[in-house]
């Protein structure tokens, strides 16, 4: 039975990803900020779950987090780094820099502590899969996502680059880019303005939290020898909306 670790698992993605590995007899490593969300689905779920709440922003919290994984978790065999976010949508003048560092640090270095602890565990046993959730927003911009949709262009190219670096070592690597879903994405973004958060979805049917969990699973089920690099994912109401002209 191998073992997958899934961050921001008390919401979202990662709530819907861990529900589905578990039916698949994974046992999980479930992390996330928030303690009641966690205790609530590693009750759900039942047995083979190991819970504990770590900031990713925080390697030394991550660092100690490593070192308390009990023996029967050790061999993990997925990674899954889901938590993220972003927070407001102002233009670069008016933004809030303070969110930016919140964006800057739970995107990229989030992704960049915990790829840095599995590395090393799939190394030594010769297999793995590392699952990197970027997002649409990581090479189409739109206003008011410039750090956010910076920091998803990061988790595109780290991830191809990681493909490379593991290249021979029988780990494999993934970058799934959902555009629009709705999940707490934007409640958290507009920090708790529920109506602002529903507008985002009005009049459109987006991507829900579980079509991204069953890819992950369809994704974790393919033979050894398949990577799938980069997987772009869009409701059907979504598209490009193309250049713009500023016209005088």
């Amino acid at each position: 039975m191998a073992t997958a670790l899934i961050t921001g698992a008390s919401s979202g993605f990662g709530f819907e990803t861990a529900i589905r590995l578990h039916k698949e007899n994974y046992k999980l490593i479930l992390v996330a900020r928030r303690k009641d969300r966690l205790k609530e689905l590693a009750l759900k779920l039942g047995k083979n779950v190991y819970f504990k709440t770590v900031d990713v922003r925080d390697e030394k919290s991550i660092d100690h987090f490593f070192k308390e994984i009990p023996d029967e978790y050790k061999d993990i065999e997925v990674l899954i780094n889901n938590a993220g976010g972003a927070l407001g949508l102002d233009p670069v003048d008016s933004a809030n820099i303070e969110d930016w560092n919140i964006m800057i640090d739970t995107n990229i270095k989030g992704v960049l502590n915990f790829t840095h602890k599995v590395v090393p565990i799939m190394k030594a046993a010769k297999k793995g899969y590392i699952i990197n959730i970027g997002s649409t927003a990581g090479h189409s911009p739109y206003k008011g996502g410039n750090v956010y949709g910076a920091c998803k262009a990061f988790v595109w190219q780290f991830s191809r680059n990681l493909r490379v670096d593991l290249f021979g070592t029988g780990i494999r690597v993934t970058c799934i880019e959902p555009g629009m879903a709705e999940t707490e994405f934007s409640i958290n973004r507009f920090k708790g303005d529920k109506e602002k958060a529903a507008a985002v979805y009005q009049g459109a049917n987006p991507l829900k939290a579980a079509d991204i969990a069953d890819t992950i699973l369809w994704l974790v089920k393919r033979p050894p020898h398949v990577n799938i690099d980069n997987i772009e994912i869009m409701p059907l109401d979504q598209t490009w909306a193309g250049l713009i002209v500023n016209r005088k």
